[in-house]
């Protein structure tokens, strides 16, 4: 019965420790699986990098808003066909390789630590090898921008000097190269500098002094002269009236669909001072027409920028120089005669040596040098006031600056007429022409009903 008691007792021991070793071994495992998995972790958080695929295209790939080049995107509104403008890139560049967002991470040295996104740009990325390029400020700049085409800078803006020579190029041809000009034509300029000095007394030149332009002016700048007595001081002369209704029903003073048929309506229409300045023109045209062979064209030039630059140097003179905006019309009618005096007598000068083709530069360097002289000489003989003929000192294409109101005027006058030749010719376009104004204190609203009159083909 002994026996049998401590079998069963040495059993239980044995069941007892059993028992308590499995528990020990099993909280030992499972506590080394915790520690196991947090070295891990704290590894992986420290220097480990993901995995490169094996396969790169298959990789996820992600960008911002930095990756990207937004200046170089056109807006919406300036993309009329979106077709057309990839049709644009294709013909640049057929298989354009495809700029790479950003690329897929290569592996890390466990050693070193991971370095920043931004130590170092992508060598695969365009963006990141060229710097940022400015936005295109226009839509025609973002439109050259994409199609690959230089961006233009803006309207251009000619100098003064290219605004002349351009209007001489109009008016009388292309000159030839100064080597092809022979001694022959040197003296024909030495015989015309000559003439010109009396050329304000010689009949054949000497514009005369419209009889009517005293009268009419004194009227317009009459507060006690009606307009019912302006329109029947005009009504004396015939030939005055029909010039001056042809004049009042061209694009440049027409007003009402209406035709103007007369004097009094023309009166009524154009006011008082809109009346002045028609009459002016209407009684100086005349001396514009010109015949010859040679420069079949400068009568006609001629005229509309003498027309022009009268209209255009009195709001200048009103506005800007508040001084005498009458005179400054009449000085650049006056600066116009000049001109014809100036060609005339160099044509004359030219047919005394028949063998000798005028040239046209010739003419150009004649009337850009004495053209201001021999104005002087006929306001002069018109006993225009000094103050008045003072304005005439010195204009040339070359000079842009003057002393006087009524000189700047003047000036501003004959450059803008220029303009406006050129542009009503197709020589330059608007952008440009408006570019090469002179800046001034003109308010804009202004300038551009200006300029819109300005540019206006009156009928001769």
């Amino acid at each position: 019965m002994s026996q049998l008691l401590l079998v069963i007792v040495v059993v239980a021991a044995v069941a007892l420790v059993a028992t308590m070793l499995s528990a020990k071994l099993r909280k030992a495992s499972q506590s080394g699986d915790a520690t196991n998995v947090g070295r891990t972790a704290a590894a992986n958080g420290r220097d480990a990098a993901p995995q490169t695929p094996a396969d790169p295209t298959s990789a996820t790939m992600s960008f911002s808003a930095a990756d990207l080049d937004f200046a170089l995107m056109p807006n919406a509104d300036d993309v009329l066909d979106p077709a057309a403008a990839m049709g644009e890139l294709r013909a640049i560049d057929p298989d354009p390789t495809p700029v790479a967002l950003a690329a897929p991470a290569a592996p890390a040295t466990p050693a070193a630590p991971r370095a920043p996104a931004a130590a170092a740009p992508n060598p695969t990325s365009k963006a990141a090898a060229a710097p940022k390029a400015t936005p295109p400020s226009t839509p025609t700049q973002r439109a050259a921008t994409l199609s690959g085409a230089p961006a233009a800078e803006g309207p251009q803006k000619l100098d003064p000097t290219d605004v002349f020579a351009k209007l001489f190029d109009l008016a009388l041809g292309k000159a030839r190269p100064a080597s092809s000009v022979t001694a022959g034509h040197q003296e024909v300029a030495d015989a015309t500098a000559a003439s010109l000095q009396d050329a304000a007394t010689q009949e054949r030149y000497a514009p005369r002094r419209p009889n009517m332009l005293p009268r009419v002016l004194s009227a317009s700048n009459d507060d006690s002269f009606s307009r019912r007595d302006l329109a029947a001081l005009i009504a004396r002369d015939p030939s005055l009236v029909g010039n001056l209704l042809k004049i009042a029903n061209s694009s440049f003073y027409r007003v009402t669909p209406e035709p103007v048929e007369s004097v009094d309506r023309a009166v009524v229409l154009l006011g008082t001072d809109g009346i002045r300045s028609l009459v002016t023109a209407a009684l100086m045209q005349p001396i514009f027409r010109i015949g010859g062979a040679d420069f079949p064209r400068f009568p006609e030039v001629a005229w509309e920028h003498t027309f022009r630059a009268a209209n255009a140097s009195v709001p200048y003179n009103f506005l800007v120089e508040k001084s005498d905006p009458a005179a400054a019309e009449l000085l650049s009618l006056v600066m116009g005669l000049a001109g014809i005096v100036v060609f005339r007598a160099t044509i004359d000068q030219y047919a005394k040596h028949p063998k000798l083709r005028p040239d046209a530069g010739i003419v150009a360097s004649l009337l850009d040098a004495h053209s201001a002289t021999v104005a002087r000489r006929i306001a002069s003989s018109w006993e225009l006031s000094e103050a008045t003929i003072a304005g005439l000192e010195g204009q040339s294409t070359s000079v842009s600056k003057y002393p006087t109101p009524l000189g700047r005027s003047l000036y501003f006058g004959r450059l803008v007429g220029a303009l406006a030749v050129l542009r009503i010719n197709h020589v330059i376009d608007d952008e440009t022409a408006q570019a090469s104004i002179p800046v001034t204190t003109m308010p804009e609203a202004q300038r551009e009903r200006m300029w819109a009159r300005l540019t206006l083909k009156s009928e001769k």
